[in-house]
């Protein structure tokens, strides 16, 4: 098909995209209880650790903000590797009128990132620019990694670690959310200054006031698929990327212009992967094996294609 005829349909594709009354799941388990940041000790230094892949505002948590207005705290916005960062002075005003002023760019998962040099400067500064709740001439720091579910909590300890005491994880880490399942004990991350951090589990709002929020949470994986469900994802994934003109999942997956029907792209994924299954089909003249896609595989690949930052750098806030 010419690139005019394709780029005409692109036009006929969807401007909003249809929930269907759905109210996405409040995935707050008995774990998430017990990183209530309301209970943090006096003498804590807060790290309010959000998300920066594609939803620098979808996702903090609001809880999170009331009670930390009155405790300094620095904002850790993560994975920049999976976002477009043409918009940083955007963001940073944006989040200066929200009263943000403290703000980080990490990626924690490369093995030397400048930028979780800049934090420990950063907490120290902070704290001794900032009345302390409990003045005393102890010079060792607590800090508090708290955030929702997903945004590499763990990942930052670690790198803190790898950075300064050049040793290796001591959190666990892991794809999906609720890896982490209690307030772990206090971890060394830094000799001089002396400085420890607390490792919490993520914490979603009890309730999430928007489905367009919620849904954006769980495309980046802050809620367990199978509670929104796979299909309903990936098709709002391919909805945001025809919304913002990243066509690239065409060339990914060998398509032959841009789509606005999920089912028709999960088929074509599982035809091109390989991902089909077998199933029984009743007929006039008995049963027969029928060979089918997989549709909940090929939307698998899907999501995780856009989370691994295979579909380009994306921000849909």
């Amino acid at each position: 098909m010419k690139l005019y005829q394709a780029l005409r349909n692109v036009g006929n594709f969807r401007t909003v995209f249809d929930f269907g009354g759905r109210d996405v799941a409040h995935w707050f388990p008995g774990h998430m209880a017990k990183g209530d940041s309301s209970q943090v000790n006096p003498n804590t230094f807060v790290v309010c650790f959000f998300n920066m892949k594609h939803i620098p505002f979808s996702g903090r948590n609001p809880v999170f903000q009331e009670s930390l207005d009155v405790r300094p705290h620095l904002l850790v916005l993560n994975k920049t590797d999976l976002t477009d960062l043409s918009n940083k002075q955007k963001i940073l005003k944006t989040l200066e009128k929200k009263g943000v002023r403290n703000v980080l760019f990490t990626d924690c998962l490369r093995q030397r990132d400048e930028n979780i040099k800049r934090l420990v400067p950063m907490v120290v500064e902070i704290i001794e620019s900032t009345p302390r709740f409990n003045r005393d001439e102890n010079t060792n720091y607590c800090l508090m990694v708290i955030g929702v579910p997903n945004v590499g909590k763990s990942s930052l300890i670690n790198a803190l670690r790898r950075t300064y005491l050049k040793k290796g994880r001591a959190s666990r880490v892991g794809g999906e959310p609720g890896i982490t399942k209690a307030v772990l004990t206090k971890i060394q991350v830094c000799e001089r200054p002396i400085m420890h951090l607390l490792d919490t589990p993520g914490v979603l709002p009890p309730k999430i006031e928007s489905v367009e929020t919620g849904m954006k949470l769980a495309l980046c994986g802050t809620i367990l698929d199978h509670l929104v469900g796979e299909d309903v994802i990936a098709d709002y994934l391919l909805y945001s990327l025809n919304r913002l003109g990243n066509f690239s999942y065409v060339e990914k997956y060998s398509l032959q212009e841009p789509c606005d029907d999920i089912k028709d792209v999960l088929k074509r994924i599982a035809v091109k992967l390989g991902k089909t299954q077998r199933v029984k089909a009743i007929t006039g003249v008995g049963n027969i094996t029928i060979t089918v896609p997989n549709y909940t595989a090929a939307a698998y690949d899907f999501i995780r294609a856009f989370r691994k930052g295979e579909l380009g750098q994306v921000m849909l806030d």
